[in-house]
């Protein structure tokens, strides 16, 4: 992995790439993990399950969707490679690539489905009244 990032790395960007590109590796898992959870709470939904179960099967996949974000801007990092972390320019140029811009729209994608999933999609819970 050294070789890739260059001797002349500055230490925190080597640990920020290795960092994001062991978070990248996760996408396609944490992708499987999203899908399992929409269909969950599909099911749930079909199934007439309570307030409570609802919320947390819409919970569930909040944390999968935002785990999936977090990977995919971590592939965007990895594919822009760790001068993108220093050099706004480099990385503005690297951004305009097909490959990267398809990461991009993938991340763009899972960020708009969690929050659009937060606003819609997680049943609330009413508050329980304090036993005195």
């Amino acid at each position: 992995m050294a070789s890739l990032i260059g001797k002349k790395a500055d230490p925190q960007v080597r640990d920020q790439y290795a960092e994001d590109q062991r978070r990248a590796d996760l996408l396609p898992e944490l992708l499987r993990t999203v899908a399992s959870a929409e269909h969950d709470l599909r099911e749930a939904r079909a199934g007439g399950a309570d307030t409570a179960e609802l919320n947390r099967y819409g919970t569930a996949l909040d944390t999968a969707l935002t785990d999936a974000v977090r990977a995919a801007y971590a592939r965007e990092r990895v594919l822009i490679g760790p001068r993108g972390y220093t050099d706004r320019i480099y990385r503005r140029k690297k951004l305009a690539t097909p490959r990267v811009r398809r990461v991009t729209e993938t991340a763009e994608r899972l960020l708009t489905a969690r929050e659009s999933h937060r606003l819609h999609g997680i049943e609330r819970v009413p508050p329980q009244p304090v036993a005195a």
